[in-house]
């Protein structure tokens, strides 16, 4: 079997910005890859950095309150030196976002439909009943009802899930390689939020592109990812299968997020949370940043940075412990779990 395509590749990205208080590291050092077919899940709190790197991937930073350095290499080309009329021509044709509050993104005295349309035409000259007709159809496609009807409706005139299927169809209506999707799930109900996560992994399949979901909710990781990498102060911390981050994780960030999160295989929920807050961007700690919050930090954690590192089958964590020394340490913190929630 032939190895999966790679559509994008990052390679050691930085973003900075210049403060009067000191250069915020929003992203610092961050490499990963994403391959046709898959769901990539970018997790952690708020302020890692997760948003932070996909608009800078796709040019939506402004260059010139930022420092960005490293390399965003598309299907081998590298996106970062392009020029803003450059970046226009593959944002939206070959990699689009859907961001996380529609009715923002949607302008509110311009029907819906037409929208749709104008994203269309910035990239393709098409006669508008033919823009129309493939507006409908992909209206349709993601689930929205009488499309043909609702194509004139104004963004007020939908429900929160049917403006965010509507940008999920402007995502789609150029036939990108790579979706981004930015906390998509954000302000919905439970029911809806399963739908639309429903809908991503429906059209990952049916139109074959990489999807980047970024997201705080571990719970959504679980049920769409392939693989996951997650962030800390604008570091990946770890990076592997979803199978390997849930069922064998590395590193005690990881550890502390999943310990957070209530389990369906326990009786009563027994939640720990990571004790202190995330560092100031400005000031991230040296060495390992999740050091201060680590309950198993020693000599080296507070002054060397640990190296994101290969521990086999392409699972990657940056940790200064030994490996055997995080296996028996997770399996100390699940049995005492188990032995509370008894």
């Amino acid at each position: 079997m032939s190895a999966p395509e790679t559509l994008l590749e990052i390679r050691d990205l930085a973003v900075r910005f210049p403060t009067a208080d000191g250069l915020v590291n929003a992203v610092d050092g961050l490499s990963f890859s994403v391959h046709r077919g898959e769901t990539f899940c970018i997790v952690g709190e708020s302020g890692s950095g997760k948003s932070v790197t996909n608009l800078a991937i796709l040019g939506l930073v402004n260059r010139k309150r930022a420092q960005i350095t490293g390399e965003a290499l598309f299907k081998g080309r590298d996106l970062l030196p392009l020029s803003n009329e450059q970046l226009r021509r593959i944002r939206g044709k070959e990699m689009a976002m859907i961001f996380q509050d529609p009715f923002a993104c949607l302008h509110p005295m311009y029907r819906v439909g037409d929208q749709l349309v104008e994203a269309i035409e910035a990239h393709e000259r098409v006669p508008k009943r033919v823009a129309r007709r493939r507006v409908v159809e992909l209206l349709g496609q993601v689930g929205i009802p009488n499309p043909n009807q609702r194509f004139d409706d104004y963004p007020h005139q939908y429900s929160g899930g049917m403006r965010q299927r509507a940008m999920i169809a402007m995502a789609l209506v150029n036939n990108p390689e790579i979706l981004i999707a930015d906390e998509p799930t954000t302000a919905l109900d439970v029911t809806v939020q399963a739908q639309i996560l429903e809908l991503i992994d429906r059209v990952k399949r049916d139109f074959d592109v990489g999807v980047i979901l970024i997201t705080h909710d571990l719970g959504v990781v679980a049920d769409v990812a392939q693989r996951v990498m997650v962030m800390y102060a604008g570091r990946a911390m770890e990076v592997g299968t979803r199978d390997e981050v849930f069922g064998k994780p590395l590193h005690p960030y990881t550890w502390g997020l999943l310990e957070s999160i209530p389990r369906v295989d326990q009786k009563i929920a027994l939640l720990r949370p990571i004790e202190g807050s995330p560092p100031s961007l400005i000031f991230v700690p040296p060495g390992c940043p999740f050091h201060p919050r680590c309950p198993h930090a020693f000599a080296p954690c507070d002054e060397e940075r640990p190296d994101l590192r290969d521990r086999g089958a392409g699972h990657e964590e940056a940790c200064h412990l030994s490996v055997d020394d995080k296996r028996r340490l997770w399996r100390e913190r699940e049995a005492a779990r188990l032995a509370e929630a008894v």
